[in-house]
């Protein structure tokens, strides 16, 4: 067998560090090895398009160390618009649709910047 290329260490080392990174984390080891998988077939004269995806996997192991990840979620095609992207999981129980600029008590609300929004004059 061949001696691994350095870039070919620095993926099955970023592949190990996701699987890590992932444990206890619902759908992420699942999700790192589905993606793993998918671009597997790559052929190692492809360097730009194996760089980039190196690169985007570095990012999402950040994300994934961050204290704020709870679980992977992906992006698919919903089946009713073409080119419309949706959760593949299940949105909120709490959301019903469109949500209304105004709170339950019927102000405006605030946006997480604290600003108020100005509202158009009737």
């Amino acid at each position: 067998m061949s001696r691994l290329s350095r870039m070919q260490r620095q993926v099955l080392g970023l592949y190990r560090e996701l699987l890590r990174a992932g444990r206890g984390k619902p759908g992420a080891e699942a999700r790192v090895r589905a993606e793993f998988r998918q671009h597997a077939c790559l052929p190692r004269s492809d360097v730009l398009r194996i760089e980039y995806l190196y690169r985007r996997g570095r990012r999402q192991l950040q994300l994934l160390r961050s204290g704020h990840a709870t679980a992977m979620g992906t992006f698919v095609r919903s089946r009713g618009s073409p080119g419309g992207l949706g959760f593949s999981e299940a949105p909120p129980a709490d959301s019903d649709g469109p949500r209304s600029p105004l709170n339950s008590a019927g102000a405006p609300e605030t946006p997480p910047d604290g600003r108020q929004q100005k509202t158009p004059a009737r």
